[in-house]
């Protein structure tokens, strides 16, 4: 398999060096050359296969045997060692819980599976000593930390936005030590993804390190949140209705690897990007018009993003055109005030616990089942409920139990360097 870069498609890579430089040199995102088709026989022995088989045959083909199959078993076999269950909700509403890993957020599954690939890449001897430069706006520091912690030739450097993510979430990013560090950034998550990407174009710092991204850019990130999507569709079946998923929307690399699942053979039929107030993709939808826009801090935190990177690869998949992507994706914006009633309302009425992010991605799928009755529906639960402790407990009234995992960071130590602007960031590199 080949990769091509989505400023230049002229510009190609394999999987190995997409990896390892996480984005293309003239700033774009790879993008796979074709997308495979899994066989119909695959997909109707869905209900008879195991996880672990699952993932190989989803993602082998994207590897393109850059990875031994049995190496590429063994990373999967480690990335999928927790469950992903479909919980019902409500009538015709389920939740997928993808909480239940290490650091309690789906972002556990790209961040190991990334560790993985790029851990045998640099075994193999070819690159020397990698630095995963990440920018974080909520779990995806704590989820790299994890993932990368340890791994032998590999340094990890995490930004995150000062006061912007939630405490227990900084905790799981600022308390490991050994190879990773954390930068707490005088600004927002936009300005951290800036620092980030200017980084990678820096020649004196390419000549010192040699930078990887852990964003759901880098290819090894993004591609095997196609799982989720596998995992669940298995546990619907059979299927009553025709099926939607209501995905909570940041950078918008979760909703992407969806579409691509779709795109391969998995018979969802339509997605719903639900958004907090930072809604460039909910406005592009009714215009055709992309804007960008500053983002907005809510207590959906790791949904703050007003340029997600992804979407240019969502275009992409449907070939540039805004019809194409109209059928296939809905998209719906909702306010901390009405995530806040939705986690109440849900709780009340179910005893089902969400998180905001969740709450999102709840309201967007039951605006969408309004609109078209003929759908069951699927929300994501992307983080546990207790990493939002604050927001969580104010809105029901209630204590939530802290899982093992969190008690463990109570007495730990924050250790992080503070930063401000482009040019700390570089001293720091460079140093």
């Amino acid at each position: 398999m080949k990769y091509f870069s989505l400023n230049n498609n002229q510009h190609k890579s394999n999987f190995e060096d997409a990896v390892i430089r996480g984005i293309a040199p003239d700033k774009g995102l790879y993008f796979p050359e074709r997308i495979p088709t899994l066989s119909k026989d695959f997909i109707d022995s869905l209900l008879d296969l195991g996880r672990h088989e699952i993932a190989f045959q989803v993602i082998k083909e994207f590897v393109g045997g850059e990875i031994p199959d049995e190496e590429l078993k063994k990373i999967i076999f480690e990335t999928l060692d927790f469950n992903f269950p479909v919980v019902p909700v409500e009538d015709n509403i389920s939740s997928l819980e993808l909480y239940h890993g290490p650091t309690l957020a789906f972002k556990d599954v790209g961040a190991r599976f990334m560790a993985g690939c790029l851990g045998y890449f640099i075994k193999k001897g070819n690159h020397g000593k990698a630095t995963v430069l990440v920018a974080t706006s909520g779990d995806t520091g704590g989820a790299v930390a994890n993932g990368f912690l340890g791994v032998e030739g590999i340094d990890v450097v995490i930004l995150y936005p000062k006061g912007k993510v939630s405490e227990i979430q900084e905790r799981q990013l600022t308390t490991l030590g050994q190879n990773i560090t954390a930068l707490e950034v005088d600004g927002v998550f936009d300005d951290c993804q800036r620092m980030v990407k200017q980084a990678f174009l820096d020649d004196e710092i390419q000549k010192k390190r040699m930078l990887t991204s852990a964003n759901s850019i880098n290819l090894a990130r993004w591609l095997p949140q196609m799982f989720y999507y596998f995992f669940a569709f298995q546990q619907l079946q059979p299927k009553k209705k025709k099926l939607v998923f209501s995905v909570p929307s940041g950078n918008f690399g979760n909703i992407c690897a969806g579409l691509l699942a779709r795109q391969m053979g998995l018979p969802i039929d339509h997605f719903v990007a639900s958004t907090n107030v930072n809604d460039t993709v909910t406005e592009y939808l009714k215009t055709s018009e992309y804007k960008a826009k500053p983002s907005k801090a809510t207590i959906s935190n790791a949904m703050d993003v007003g340029d997600p990177s992804n979407f240019v690869r969502i275009l992409q998949l449907f070939e540039n055109r805004y019809e194409n992507v109209k059928n296939a994706l809905s998209s719906y914006s909702f306010d901390d005030e009405a995530t806040k009633k939705a986690i109440s309302e849900v709780y009340q009425k179910s005893g089902y616990l969400m998180d905001p992010h969740g709450a999102v991605g709840y309201l967007g799928l039951k605006q969408f089942l309004k609109e078209n009755i003929d759908f069951e529906g699927v929300f994501l639960e992307t983080a546990h409920p207790v990493k939002f402790l604050e927001t969580v407990e104010g809105v029901i009234n209630e204590k939530v139990e802290i899982p093992e995992p969190i008690r463990k960071l109570e007495n730990k130590q924050k250790k992080s360097l503070q930063i401000s602007n482009y040019e700390d960031l570089k001293g720091f590199l460079l140093d």
